[in-house]
């Protein structure tokens, strides 16, 4: 099984996954990414901190990029 790894970009901060996870597919490791920005999110409501401004960037063991999750897209605000 691939491990993808879930690197957050804050502006202009990286901070590197250095474990990742074994996921069966690129589609399993963004619906990991959604669910996972979705809890960063709310923690960050719950401090009354401001809830923008994260991406997830997944790659493989290899370093390829497979996907960019904004922490954004992960909430519908209404």
């Amino acid at each position: 099984m691939p491990k993808y790894f879930f690197h957050v970009r804050r502006n202009d901060v990286f901070e590197e996954d250095l474990e990742g996870i074994d996921l069966a597919s690129p589609e399993q490791a963004c619906e990991e990414a959604t669910a996972a920005a979705r809890e960063i999110v709310a923690e960050r409501i719950r401090m009354g901190e401001p809830a923008d401004g994260g991406v997830f960037e997944i790659t493989t063991e290899d370093g390829t990029a497979v996907a960019t999750v904004p922490f954004r897209s992960t909430v519908q605000l209404n």
